[in-house]
């Protein structure tokens, strides 16, 4: 029965290899064999299982003794028997004092059967010794079999020279164990390495620290044979094997993380550029990536914030954050507007973009987000929309004061003519009396009307020490003594234009509400200075220009405005202060007296510490009119018989009005509307001196109605009047040559005064289209 060996032949001739087996299984043996003819392949196959070894002495990719030398070297004790067609006597006692069992001659085969005999039968002699060794070749069996499995490359050095490694060490190299063994780490290396060192002299120190058992671990980049660089994390020890010492190498390939990590900081160095903020957070909210906008933003470097929790470093409130967080884990993106803070915890409204990251297996894992810095955008909204508002209440209460003021003129004006009647003293009182409240409405509605649109009242030329002085004095009069003024004035405050009571007005309601704030008193300081504002100083507030301007200041020491209530402060009728204590008119009224002087308002206000009012008010850039003294009245001038047309559609107004000019020496004409003013004018066209008309009429209006007048006799003297004009009345009133405008409600001193003034200027063909005079002062 054929005896069945396992053969290794390393021959690189097929044809040979045939013969070979052919002859073994005449000789009587049952051969399992593998063929190999380089290197790397036997070493694959070599293994202590072998029966034999035959191995041709020459081949072109390997040869005979190196196969010998081989396997000696891992201690094999296979039976190996060398064939060849050239081989001398001499080279053939060689092999036979290297290890060789015997050899053979290629043409005297036949003899492969008895020398495969006898070395195996030699082979099974030494066994009976080997059998000691056994364990000690199993472990090392396994240790190789490890050695070549490990997915990290492994090296063993002596002396700092390569000599051995394992399979994937050979592939991290892109060489065969021969081109490596024998060698040096830097041989293998550029001149120098990623950090910067010189290869060789990195690679010296390292080494010499571990052979004094010192462990090492560095980044090593060698080159592959194709020529691309590959790089490893490295760990150096040192070992003692056989009475000698050797360093072991464990590398790491940790060149796709390498390029990874290249790729993230060059997008990094992108998302540094950008302006918005962006960051990086995991699923716990602790920060991984921020960007340098994030730095902008919020005060907080990269060091100083990376590893922290984002909604304990930049959040007021965590319910708004993990709602927000809810929403982007559920589904993957998330909107919206929120509040923030920066590092010195000054608040923020940022546009916020947030997109759930995941990994490669679908699995959430951090969420990316890009905040957007919205607050100058809100504060500018927020004005816009307060401008509306008060746009569309100031049409609104336009309407409510003309009709108002229609209630009041004949109430005022039959008053002073009562009073002139009147001899009884009590009744002079009682009509004092209702005077006094008529005017207190009248003056109500007039603070409507002030922040009506278009409202416009005299223009005079004023000076800011002037309006100081005077609010100065009644602050001083009238506040509580436990309220200390400081008013403080540049010696060459720019001259403003303006209507001197509401300029007055704006100052008297600021320290009325800053009174308000310091109810146990405080300080309160106004002060004005010269200001020079560019482009950029006043882009935030709406319609404003650069320019010159005088800032008056309003300070107090009180407790301050609720940061949420600061928009809502020059809100009409908006007021914190207890029903009967304000009627929420005053800083809406404020704000549209600045805005129809071309001026604006900023407020900066502390919780609990004070609040800062600051007008700004375009200052004058020649100072061409003198201030008129408007306290002093003159007496009520007398008509010369003189006829007025007066033509209104309120009959109390017509009839009051009428009767008013006739006690003071004038004839009187009476009209209800447009259509009926033009009608008695044709009647009357030499006779009527001056015509007084309203506005705001059915059938005909005021502005088509002196068109039709002025048709007639284009010197026609005509006064406007009504209780509610925008500047696109006025305009029309300019355009239709009306000179004169006499205010609503108006007292009988006003309306005598104006016509008197009107009955006495020189006639005019053609007037000039130029602003509106207002009449009565």
């Amino acid at each position: 029965m054929p005896q069945p060996i396992e053969i290794l032949i390393v021959e690189d001739s097929v044809n040979d290899t045939e013969l070979l087996v052919h002859s073994l299984r005449r000789a009587g043996y049952e051969p399992k064999w593998h063929r190999v003819e380089t290197e790397l392949d036997y070493l694959i196959k070599l293994r202590p299982e072998l029966d034999i070894v035959i191995s041709d002495f020459t081949m072109p990719k390997f040869n005979g003794m190196r196969a010998l030398e081989l396997m000696k070297s891992r201690g094999y004790e296979i039976p190996f028997i060398i064939v060849s067609g050239t081989m001398g006597e001499e080279r053939a006692v060689e092999a036979i004092k290297q290890g060789a069992a015997d050899y053979l001659m290629k043409d005297r085969t036949e003899r492969l059967g008895s020398a495969v005999g006898q070395a195996l039968e030699q082979s099974r002699l030494r066994r009976g010794c080997e059998e000691a060794k056994k364990a000690v070749l199993e472990g090392e069996r396994k240790f190789r079999a490890l050695f070549d499995a490990a997915h990290d490359a492994i090296y063993m050095l002596h002396n700092g020279v390569f000599v051995d490694c394992n399979t994937k060490g050979q592939f991290m190299y892109g060489r065969t164990w021969d081109q490596i063994v024998g060698h040096t780490p830097d041989e293998f290396a550029p001149p120098n390495q990623p950090d910067g060192r010189n290869s060789r002299e990195k690679a010296f120190e390292i080494v010499m620290k571990a052979m004094q058992g010192e462990p090492q671990t560095f980044e090593w980049m060698v080159y592959h044979s194709d020529g691309t660089p590959v790089y490893s994390e490295v760990s150096l020890n040192r070992i003692e094997m056989g009475g000698n010492v050797y360093l072991m190498a464990i590398a790491r390939d940790v060149t796709e993380r390498r390029h990874a990590e290249e790729k993230i900081a060059e997008q990094a160095a992108v998302l540094d550029k950008a302006r918005d903020a962006i960051a990086v957070r995991d699923l716990a909210g602790n920060i991984q990536f921020w960007n340098k906008g994030a730095e902008r933003l919020y005060g907080w470097a990269r060091e100083e914030i990376i590893g922290r929790n984002i909604c304990e470093m930049i959040y007021p409130s965590a319910e708004v954050f993990e709602e927000a967080n809810r929403h982007v884990l559920e589904h993957g993106e998330w909107t919206g507007e929120v509040q923030h803070f920066t590092k010195d915890r000054r608040e923020l409204i940022v546009e916020a973009r947030w997109t759930l990251l995941r990994d490669k297996v679908g699995a959430p894992k951090s969420v990316l987000a890009i905040n957007t810095d919205i607050t100058e955008k809100k504060a500018i909204e927020a004005q816009l929309m307060r401008a509306q508002r008060i746009e569309s209440i100031g049409t609104l209460a336009g309407g409510i004061a003309h009709d108002l003021n229609n209630i009041l003129t004949p109430v005022l004006t039959s008053i002073e003519l009562l009073k002139l009647m009147e001899k009884d003293p009590k009744a002079r009182h009682i009509l004092e009396t209702i005077e006094t409240s008529s005017r207190r409405g009248a003056d109500i509605v007039r603070q409507v009307l002030s922040f009506a649109r278009g409202i416009k009242g005299k223009r005079l030329e004023i000076q800011p020490k002037r309006l100081l002085k005077d609010i100065e004095t009644l602050i001083r009069d009238t506040f509580p003594k436990n309220i200390q003024l400081h008013v403080a004035l540049p010696k060459d405050c720019w001259p403003v234009l303006g209507d001197p009571t509401q300029l007055h007005q704006i100052l008297l309601n600021l320290s009325v509400n800053a009174r308000d704030a310091m109810p146990d008193g405080g300080a309160l300081t106004i002060t004005a200075e010269n200001l020079v504002l560019d482009q950029r100083q006043i882009a935030k507030y709406p319609g404003a220009k650069p320019g010159k301007y005088v800032n008056i200041t309003v300070k107090d020491s009180g407790m301050g405005i609720p940061t949420p209530m600061l928009d809502m402060i020059f809100e009409p009728f908006f007021t914190t202060k207890e029903i009967g204590k304000g009627t929420g008119l005053g800083l809406s009224t404020v704000v549209a007296i600045a805005k129809s002087h071309d001026g604006f308002i900023d407020v900066h206000s502390e919780t609990g510490h004070s609040t800062t009012f600051n007008v700004f008010l375009p200052a004058m850039e020649v100072s061409t009119v003198k201030m008129t003294d408007t306290s002093k009245l003159a007496s009520f001038p007398r008509g010369n018989g003189e006829t007025v047309l007066v033509v209104d559609d309120e009959p109390a107004i017509l009839t009051v009005t009428c009767d008013t000019l006739e006690s003071f020496g004038y004839k009187t004409l009476g009209a209800h509307d447009g259509v009926e003013a033009v009608a008695v004018f044709q009647q009357h066209p030499e006779e009527i001196a001056v015509v007084l008309t309203d506005m705001t009429m059915p059938n005909m209006d005021g502005p088509a109605a002196i068109r039709e007048l002025l048709k007639i006799n284009p010197e026609q003297k005509i006064i406007a009047s009504s209780g509610f004009m925008t500047s696109e009345r006025a305009n029309k009133v300019s355009i239709a040559n009306s000179k004169y405008f006499l205010p609503k409600p108006y007292t009988a001193e006003a309306l005598l005064k104006t016509v008197r003034s009107v009955l006495e200027e020189p006639s005019m063909s053609v007037v000039p289209s130029e602003k509106i005079r207002l009449a009565g002062g």
